[in-house]
């Protein structure tokens, strides 16, 4: 059923659809009358294997864009009159190359990108959350790759690349802050 909007959700490797941000994103989207594409990788490895090893993060991100690129290949996007990809991690990077290399005219909700996902993202309405204590991407960078290609940035003190801190409640409060911010983005 074609209901003219569409979200299509890009996970981290290890951060599945079925983990907060991504979770609750797609509740909100399914709401507010988008139809949910789960992008799925089969992907060899775990995160961790590839934290610090560029070869294989290039790797494993070309891998990722060539499955996102066949499970799209059925879809016809230009359908839609909107269309907004949710990226987590490396997710985030995949959706960013996909919406530049094919032209797609997709929107994007960025959770925690990584840095690969600023060499392919552009400029546009686009949102970005990031926690100052990422291990995966630099918060300066992220600052001034956001500030560069005027991307609506939301960090979270102390929040790691699940946007947690460690503090349930305020994770919790956190989460319903960026499901705010992602619903109105949505609407």
């Amino acid at each position: 059923m074609n209901n003219n909007k569409l979200a299509v959700i890009f996970p981290g490797i290890g951060y599945h659809s079925d983990k907060p941000l991504l979770y609750y994103s797609k509740k909100v989207a399914k709401r507010l009358g988008y139809e949910i594409l789960d992008i799925r990788y089969d992907i060899p490895t775990n995160a961790g294997d590839i934290k610090n090893n560029q070869s294989k993060m290039q790797e494993v991100f070309e891998l990722a864009v060539r499955q996102a690129r066949e499970q799209l290949s059925s879809v016809d996007i230009k359908c839609y009159d909107r269309v907004v990809f949710i990226g987590k991690s490396i997710g985030t990077a995949v959706a960013a190359k996909i919406v530049l290399e094919d032209e797609v005219g997709a929107e994007q909700v960025v959770f925690t990108p990584v840095p690969q996902t600023f060499e392919h993202i552009g400029e546009g309405k686009n949102i970005v959350f990031h926690g100052t204590a990422d291990p995966w991407c630099d918060t300066i960078l992220v600052d001034e790759k956001c500030a560069v290609l005027g991307l609506r940035l939301y960090k979270y003190e102390n929040a790691n690349h699940s946007i947690e801190t460690g503090a349930v409640i305020k994770d919790i409060d956190n989460i319903r802050k960026i499901m705010e911010e992602v619903e109105c983005f949505l609407k």
